[in-house]
């Protein structure tokens, strides 16, 4: 795909997103008879169908809550421009006397490492920026034909590689219920979108982690499906053995209905050869209140941690638990043999990565062919360094060596011994905390995570809200269950849900006061006495390579050792804003070009300015002329105007 036809469709589709977040363009009014507000995908349809409300006026509903608040948690990355007038078009066959199920007329988010033909297609990754494929994945193509809105795309941690959710194309995402804090990852956007109703429901993806844990973090609901159950193919891959995609939502009712929509066999993934015959009629017939009544739930304490910092989750998760026997079931506590042992010899987190991932970025279209690459080019969150270095070290050769073959092996051991405990202790689900520690203050990093146990056996494993710690940071409780077991899963996560009632939306209200264009950024007070100004000129000719760009900028900083805040205001030429797709703030640490720590504007203005607080070792890094600002081209990401910040 060539670059050129790429960034002139991205810059159409940002201009008719643009208006499509103002509703500047005939606007569906929303009537007062309806408030959408929390309300379910049922509820949704049922007032959609006793034409209280129109699935255009539903659409303008999430796209003035996105205007009003994302501002606050930077959730979305890009809105489609066509959903109002996709929803039209649904509304019009409803009105013929058509609609095609429990879908018709629902909008959805995706996140952003979903292939949507109609939609930019970047995994966060500004190496990916304004690459459009050429068709949709799987479980989107299957949410068009239910008759879902897609709505626009969110963000999350760069191409799926860590639990924080930062991206160098969409910056940090922040948690709403603490917006100091991280939302989980990788699917925090999915999350987020979800908690603070700016969609029905949103998709996201997990390879060991990335649908649970922002799940827990954000108060919702959110499945990994057992392997083969959905298919993987349009994915941007982590590592097929562990990836899977699946629905988050605010309730178990509408996870099961996004289930029913996107499950199914897919030639194009082997793996969903496994699921056929296994997959009922609906899920939702499971939805059943008095499912806790005779269950009984594993409670594998090795997972509740065991040092005081895991202590006020294990507490909260441990209320939920007595909150199924109050319901009637029966609490058993078991033991996975040698789990931690088991859980070590069948990782297969990184593997994999270099050559899956590898293999995308080859066939993308984009400015980069493989990890190597990618690491070179800088057009990646810096955050993102240490796991692609890990990735790009691992032998051509591994997918065919003996330890591949053994952390192969091990999974298929550590299911049998999961599947045989829970056979021999008659138990219908495990329970344990998603993640013992809360979401990581911004910029830390997660902690606790006891993602790999689904993960790394196949099985599926929902979070369902179990509470809040004492500072109201939400919990989340993780059931797994046996491979293609979904429907016992849903039962049970459903029946403790409305016995309890746990899920609470965000508290805060009201428009924004300030904009994340980083999470980073902001304009604080003045730099402290010591802080020392210099001026950077960026210009094609200090990138690395050299590029030929049209225009350059002028950026005058200053820079305070006390507060670490680089304070800076960049002027580009009025004449060549068109030419300019964003500014960035990169580190490089041992290659020319470094990845990027801060984005100092999404889009281009002629003056950009704002302060960006370093960390101990960005600091550090400044004074080593280690930091450069990049102006980055529209035609390509890989053409910039680059200034070294020298003190």
């Amino acid at each position: 795909m060539a670059a050129d036809p790429q960034m002139a469709s991205r810059r159409r589709f940002l201009k008719s997103a643009a208006v499509a977040l103002t509703a500047a363009a005939a606007p569906a009014r929303l009537s007062a008879a309806f408030d959408p507000f929390e309300k379910t995908i049922r509820e949704l349809q049922d007032a959609m169908r006793r034409k209280k409300i129109t699935s255009a006026e539903l659409v303008q509903f999430y796209l003035d809550r996105i205007a009003n608040y994302d501002a606050q948690v930077n959730a979305v990355l890009f809105v489609n421009p066509h959903a109002i007038d996709d929803a039209r078009a649904l509304d019009a066959e409803r009105r013929g006397g058509r609609t095609r199920g429990p879908l018709h007329g629902i909008p959805i988010l995706l996140k952003d490492n979903f292939e949507t033909k109609d939609m930019p297609t970047t995994g966060g990754c500004l190496a990916l920026q304004g690459i459009l494929p050429k068709d949709d994945a799987f479980q989107v193509r299957r949410l068009r034909d239910a008759g879902a809105v897609l709505l626009g795309k969110v963000n999350l941690h760069e191409l799926a590689l860590g639990l924080t959710t930062v991206s160098s194309l969409g910056g940090q995402t922040r948690d709403p219920y603490d917006l100091t804090r991280a939302p989980g990852g990788s699917s925090g956007g999915s999350a987020v979108a979800a908690a603070m109703n700016f969609a029905a429901a949103t998709l996201g993806t997990d390879t060991s982690g990335s649908i649970r844990i922002p799940s827990s973090h954000n108060n919702v609901v959110g499945l990994r499906p057992s392997l083969g159950l959905s298919s993987r193919a349009g994915i941007i891959p982590f590592g097929h053995t562990q990836d899977t995609g699946g629905p988050i939502a605010r309730t178990v009712e509408d996870v099961a209905a996004l289930l029913d929509a996107t499950v199914g066999y897919d030639p194009a993934d082997p793996s969903t050869e496994a699921g056929r015959g296994k997959i009922p009629r609906s899920y939702t017939a499971f939805l059943m209140r008095d499912a806790l009544k005779g269950a009984r739930i594993g409670i594998v304490r090795e997972l509740f941690g065991t040092v005081a910092e895991d202590r006020e989750v294990a507490d909260v998760v441990q209320r939920g638990l007595d909150e199924m026997k109050a319901q009637g079931a029966t609490l058993v506590d078991v033991t996975i043999p040698d789990l931690t042992a088991q859980l070590q010899a069948s990782n297969l987190l990184t593997q994999e990565l270099k050559f899956y991932l590898g293999e995308y970025l080859n066939r993308s279209g984009g400015p980069v062919a493989s990890v190597e690459e990618l690491l070179a080019s800088g057009l990646h969150s810096a955050q993102l360094e240490g796991i692609l270095n890990i990735a790009n070290n691992t032998p051509d050769d591994y997918l065919a060596s003996d330890d591949y073959k053994r952390r192969l092996a091990a999974r298929e051991k550590l299911a049998g011994t999961v599947a045989g405990m829970m056979d021999g202790s008659r138990v219908d689900v495990l329970a344990y905390p998603v993640a013992r520690r809360i979401a990581p203050v911004i910029p830390g990093n997660q902690i606790g995570s006891n993602a790999g146990l689904s993960a790394q056996t196949g099985f599926p494993a929902i979070n369902v809200p179990v509470g809040f710690t004492a500072s109201r940071f939400p919990v989340g409780v993780e059931l797994l269950g046996r491979q293609f077991a979904e429907a016992r899963l849903i039962a049970i996560a459903y029946a403790f849900e409305q016995a309890t009632r746990h899920r609470k939306p965000p508290a805060f209200a009201g428009p924004p006061t300030t904009g994340p264009a980083s999470a980073r950024q902001a304009r604080g007070a003045e730099n402290g006495s010591d802080s020392t100004s210099f001026e950077v000129t960026a210009s094609g000719v200090k990138s690395a390579p050299p590029s030929d760009v049209p225009f350059a900028a002028i950026a005058r900083c200053s820079f305070s050792g006390t507060t670490r805040e680089l304070r800076y205001e960049l002027t580009i030429p009025p004449a060549l804003l068109d030419q300019v797709a964003g500014v960035y703030l990169h580190r490089r640490t041992n290659r020319p070009n470094g990845g990027v720590i801060a984005i100092l504007a999404k889009r281009a203005t002629t003056d950009v300015r704002g302060v960006v607080t370093l960390s101990e070792q960005e600091a550090a890094d400044l004074n080593a002329g280690k930091l450069y600002v990049a102006v980055v081209s529209r035609k390509s990401p890989r053409l910039s105007a680059r200034g070294d910040l020298v003190r």
